[in-house]
């Protein structure tokens, strides 16, 4: 174990750097673009642009490092990705921002996967488990912590340039790294339509889990905005959703594993929407009661998308585990880039607090599909069903049953 985290250690470091720039650049984008005028459909059509990119990346990027490699890659894409955000910075027209929000997301997903999959290739099948585990938490962790960097003091700009530093920052643990990079295999293919008739459940909270995780990190600080929190006000609140994320995982997901996942995403499904609603009535979103609110939810909405990639595999052979990964990331980034977008024009034509009804609808829906499922078919549990947190980046994600 300890041999395997060593190996990933510049991984790690690069990834917590990274997460930090992304975490912040996502908030940061909301509020400036308030800050310049921008409407909350804008905002949220900025969001989508980004997920839009995203999924181009998981054709492009791939090609890239199968013709110069894992760390040349990785050098290019931060570098390029550092340039794209100080462009966003200097040039603060709308069309010039949905074109640089393309390419933020093409080149970050090009660096999750290269990421993902270097630690599949380091980390030792007994420990697999354990070291994504970590990935995860690094993850979630780095971007609740870039939040803080909210309170730095200056113009928009500034925190555009720390959002470039951090990117450039991540790109040298991997550049130095005495490790030898991982063999590049095959493009797996997208397999929709089989695998819905194998698993609906799972593509469906896929798709569900982009759609309310999309707006959330698009439109959740514009949210926070119209409830009267200030920069650092901002900053722990959305702390606290992300902190959800990291704290509820891992026990949820061993939840997972005891019951029927059907069971289990329906169950998390209703606790999200509760919470949701009750944040409805909430007075202010500052408040003790609204931290934990949020933390509830969040906790909740970052756990469906690895419990649905678990009740995925619970029903593929080994070797179609990419092909299975790659497809459910295709169909949970199609729901990130449309969650903007709708929930974006429902806070602009109506009112801000209705993006917690956009959450509590989906997630209510979700519950109830779910549930249906499960009445339909059932799935022994057996011991082998492992839960492994996963985080919603890449195509590259590992079997959950793995040792």
């Amino acid at each position: 174990m300890l041999s395997s985290i060593r190996t990933a250690t510049p991984l790690l470091l690069s990834t917590v750097f990274l997460l930090m720039g992304v975490g912040l650049l996502h908030t940061h984008i909301a509020l400036e673009g308030r800050t310049l005028g921008f409407s909350v459909a804008m905002i949220g059509a900025l969001t989508s642009a980004y997920y839009a990119g995203f999924l181009l990346g998981t054709y492009t990027i791939p090609r890239l490092t199968h013709r110069i490699g894992h760390i040349r890659t990785f050098a290019f894409c931060t570098s390029l990705v550092a340039v794209v955000v100080l462009v966003q910075a200097l040039d603060p027209v709308y069309g010039v921002w949905l074109v640089m929000r393309v390419l933020q997301g093409l080149l970050l997903v090009g660096l999750y996967a290269i990421i993902e999959s270097w630690l599949n290739a380091v980390a030792e099948a007994s420990h697999r488990s354990s070291v994504f585990a970590i990935y995860m938490m690094v993850n979630l962790a780095a971007s609740a912590t870039a939040q803080q960097l909210l309170r730095i003091r200056g113009e928009g700009f500034v925190l555009f340039c720390v959002v470039a530093i951090l990117f450039c920052a991540a790109s040298l643990p991997v550049v130095m790294t005495t490790q030898p990079q991982p063999q590049v295999h095959s493009v797996p293919k997208v397999q929709v339509r089989r695998l819905f008739r194998l698993a609906p459940t799972a593509l469906v909270s896929a798709f569900i889990s982009g759609l309310v995780l999309g707006a959330f990190w698009g439109l959740l600080p514009l949210y926070a905005v119209a409830r009267g929190l200030d920069a650092a006000g901002i900053g722990t609140y959305m702390s606290a959703a992300i902190g959800g994320g990291v704290l509820l995982q891992w026990p949820l997901g061993r939840f997972s594993d005891r019951i029927d996942r059907r069971l289990a995403l329906s169950l998390i499904s209703v606790v999200a929407a509760l919470a949701a609603l009750v944040n409805l009535l909430l007075p202010a979103a500052g408040g003790v009661v609204a931290m934990v609110v949020i933390f509830v939810f969040g906790g909740m909405s970052f756990t469906l998308y690895p419990i649905a990639v678990a009740h995925l595999v619970d029903y593929l052979h080994r070797e179609e585990l990419l092909s299975a990964s790659s497809t459910v990331l295709l169909v949970n980034g199609v729901g990130s880039a449309v969650g903007p977008l709708l929930a974006g024009a429902l806070m602009y034509l109506l009112r801000p607090e209705l993006l917690f009804v956009w959450f509590a609808v989906l997630d209510g829906a979700l519950a109830a599909y779910a549930l249906y499922r499960f009445t339909r078919r059932k799935r022994e549990v057996t011991p082998d069903d492992n839960f492994v947190p996963l985080v919603n980046t890449t195509p590259t994600a590992l079997d959950p049953r793995s040792p």
